[in-house]
């Protein structure tokens, strides 16, 4: 066990589907090693009711998730934040926020399932895809020894290394 959570912050530009779907599932899978917040650069303002179906349908409360600026977490009473992690897709045809201060920064792009159109079904497979490839690479910084977040090097190689799986 850490000797004190690690702080991780999950940024996209909508908070709205992936950013909240990692939140959701690090709260869950890190319980007690990490306090984790998500947050985007542009927030939607709302939460993507497929984001919560995801949520709900692998057995986590859904209360509570809003789509808020990554501003708050550079107020003075912010947490000190340990890990960033961005979750937008393409870096060439997304915004992807930076966000100030020190810590861990890694990009583990994934796919935006909140732009696809068609019927329910096809929307659901894209939300049910993208929260797989959130749970494997989270399920990855949850398996990584105590230790390595005492480093930062090994730290941020292994985060780089987990998004590029």
């Amino acid at each position: 066990m850490l000797a004190s959570p690690r702080n991780v912050l999950f940024l996209c530009t909508g908070n709205s589907a992936r950013s909240i779907m990692s939140e959701a599932i690090l709260r869950k899978t890190g319980e007690g090693r990490f306090n984790v917040f998500s947050a985007g650069s542009q927030p939607a303002g709302y939460v993507n009711r497929f984001a919560i179906e995801q949520i709900a349908s692998h057995g986590m409360p859904t209360d509570g998730f809003r789509s808020k600026s990554w501003d708050e977490f550079a107020a003075p009473d912010a947490p000190n934040i340990d890990i960033v992690i961005t979750v937008c897709g393409n870096a060439a045809s997304e915004t992807c926020p930076v966000f100030p201060g020190k810590y861990v920064r890694a990009h583990w792009g994934i796919p935006d399932p909140a732009p696809i159109e068609g019927n329910t079904a096809r929307m659901q497979l894209a939300f049910a895809q993208a929260y797989d490839m959130l749970a494997k690479r989270i399920a990855k910084l949850v398996a990584l020894s105590d230790g390595i977040f005492e480093n930062r090097d090994a730290l941020q190689a292994a985060l780089d290394e987990i998004g590029e799986a």
